[in-house]
């Protein structure tokens, strides 16, 4: 049985959005020490929160055969956590869920007073980590990447839920685990591209903004997308693909995982802000995109309100049931012919709060979504992603073609080690504080390209300082 309650708060500062996903193998956070100390279950006792023990090591923490109920925190809007939900309660009957949702912005304000309250969730949707591993909010995972043999998947595939002791991210313990790993880029409606000309994918950005001229020519929205408070600063997809189309991605992960030193105010970022502040005055995005939701952004362009729209493969179902055989996929080109292609590219993140009633069942069902052979279909034929996991098992078959075509992508992303998090990522509230208001202000024409980067800049120095 699944309950499934709606949970959405006012918060009344600019919120902050959900930020997606990216690469077959980059993710998590590493830490301090976990935190508080610990008892020890066997492997068939119901799940509890203290660490698997070492003769569970073997065969690794299980549900047990007691009735669980886990404590959940969704996404609004994405059915992948659901759907996997109920296959694992059909496979394991003993566990039921208690399932609350809310936007992802608003789970950026609230999530640290839900892991630290009285009835914490087992398993929630992590906009950030860093501050809540400061705080040991989270549980430290390393005795399951132990129980579990996590330590066998592919490093890059744990790196972005890493944390490390002194605060930043990409090496340290583990802290949290990706359902599946996405990746973003341009989908567009195939039977609108062919009325601009467009026979073959941009290779190069003035190749796509040429296209996006044609497309204003022919009274064709050029780009849907999304901007409103309660959604977060969806513009922050094309500007993020900007940047790695003009200049390296290494130092906009090194700014997200807060390296020391690191800054997004760089001249490279500077020239994708002024593309972006371009596109703006030149009405490629729809003049109310500021009062655009996620949702709606999506719908509009599933009924061909929009030639091109920046987004990840979490929407690839949707897009097939929608647009079946109407909508393509590519990834940002790069600003020179032949550059390396970047996308961003993560983990749909989830986490265990360190007070969890049962942190062991939630644990069992990280490994599970990773390795179950219907647990990884659902990953595809819902989440439209790789479902990661071990190098040694297959990626299931994909009948959706717009699947196939961001799986091949996603290889070629690889390929070319051009995976990035996302810069909403950065800080717990830098895309609800910095990047949001400042991306609306640009679509208001009250924010230019430097005074973007500078204020989003000071903004995170802010927020690392307190």
């Amino acid at each position: 049985m699944v309950s499934i309650a709606s949970d959405r708060r006012v918060v009344t500062a600019l919120p902050a959005i959900r930020l997606w996903a990216v690469t077959f193998a980059a993710i998590l956070v590493a830490a301090c020490a976990p935190p508080g100390a610990v008892s020890t279950p066997s492997a068939a006792a119901p799940a509890s929160s203290s660490a698997p023990s070492a003769s569970a090591a073997a065969v690794g923490p299980t549900c047990g055969t007691d009735p669980v109920k886990l404590n959940a925190y969704f996404e609004t809007g994405f059915d992948l956590p659901f759907k996997l939900s109920e296959e694992f309660t059909k496979q394991f009957p003993n566990v039921t869920w208690d399932i609350k949702q809310d936007q992802f912005t608003n789970l950026m304000s609230s999530t640290p007073r839900l892991l630290s309250g009285d009835n914490p969730p087992d398993l929630i949707r992590l906009p950030s980590m860093v501050t809540l591993v400061k705080d040991g909010l989270l549980k430290n995972l390393d005795d399951y990447v132990t129980a579990f043999g996590w330590d066998k998947f592919p490093a890059a595939q744990l790196a972005q839920n890493r944390v490390a002791t002194d605060g930043t991210r990409g090496s340290g313990s583990l802290y949290a685990a990706g359902l599946n790993y996405s990746l973003t880029g341009v989908f567009y409606n195939k039977k609108l591209a062919q009325q601009i000309g467009m026979t073959e994918t941009p290779k190069t950005v003035a190749e796509f903004e040429d296209l996006l001229s044609k497309a204003k020519t022919a009274a064709l929205q050029p780009i849907m997308a999304w901007n409103a408070t309660a959604s977060g600063g969806g513009l922050a997809f094309p500007l993020q693909n900007l940047m790695a189309a003009y200049g390296p991605t290494q130092p906009i992960n090194d700014w997200i995982f807060q390296k020391p030193g690191a800054t997004i105010d760089t001249p490279t970022n500077l020239t994708a802000a002024q593309h972006l502040q371009q596109w703006v005055e030149a009405d490629y995005f729809p003049k109310d995109v500021n009062a655009i939701e996620y949702t709606d952004a999506n719908a509009r362009f599933g009924k061909d309100d929009g030639v091109f729209m920046f987004n990840g493969d979490w929407q690839n179902a949707v897009y097939d049931k929608d647009m079946s055989s109407n909508v393509g996929f590519f990834v940002f080109p790069p600003g020179e012919a032949d550059g390396s292609l970047a996308a961003m590219s993560a983990p749909l993140t989830y986490g265990i709060a360190a007070k969890s009633k049962n942190a062991d069942c939630a644990a069992f069902f990280f490994n599970w979504v990773a390795t179950n052979d219907k647990a990884r279909a659902i990953d595809v034929a819902v989440g439209g992603s790789n479902p990661g996991g071990p190098p040694d098992l297959s990626v299931p078959q994909a009948t959706a073609p717009i699947t196939n075509e961001t799986l091949t992508a996603g290889a070629e992303v690889a390929k070319d080690n051009g995976a990035m998090d996302f810069i909403a990522n950065a800080t717990g509230s830098i895309f609800a504080q910095g990047w949001t208001p400042e991306l609306q202000k640009v679509v208001g024409g009250k924010q230019d390209a430097a005074g973007l980067l500078k204020a989003v800049q000071a903004e995170y120095e802010k927020e690392l300082a307190r």
